[in-house]
């Protein structure tokens, strides 16, 4: 009996389905809301709620491991780019530090007193390119 043993195989070797889920949540935490199809926004939704309540926990050791979930690399900055971002100016470099900032600051404080169910599955029908069932998924609003 297979109880227990949830997979997520779509058609893709186990390395492309995490970089599939990685990508797929930085995209949720940047834009809070990301157009994708239902068996795709299934798999997230469950990947979703576990940064949001690794958020609210807010230690270095949440801070870490939400960073290796969502493989980011933090590459150093180079000299100008230091500068730039001494004086403010944050669109000039690596945009995943931007994500992890938002996942513990502002996510985290919204749902700070919701106890799961961070995420929303809308269906939108069938995508016209190849039938498949598309759907948005999105972080609730409060």
């Amino acid at each position: 009996m297979r109880h227990r043993k949830h997979t997520f195989k779509i058609g893709r070797t186990s390395s492309h389905n995490r970089c599939l889920i990685a990508n797929m949540l930085k995209s949720l935490i940047e834009h809070e809301r990301i157009e994708t199809t239902v068996t795709k926004a299934k798999e997230l939704r469950r990947h979703a709620d576990k940064m949001i309540t690794l958020a609210k926990k807010n230690t270095l050791a949440t801070r870490r491991k939400a960073i290796a979930e969502l493989m980011i690399t933090y590459n150093p900055l180079t000299s100008k780019e230091a500068k730039e971002v001494k004086k403010g100016d944050l669109s000039s470099h690596n945009g995943d530090r931007k994500v992890i900032g938002k996942l513990f600051s502002t996510l985290s404080q919204r749902f700070s007193t919701r106890n799961g169910g961070y995420t929303r599955i809308v269906r939108l029908g069938n995508r016209v390119g190849d039938n498949a069932d598309s759907c948005v998924i999105e972080y609730l609003p409060q």
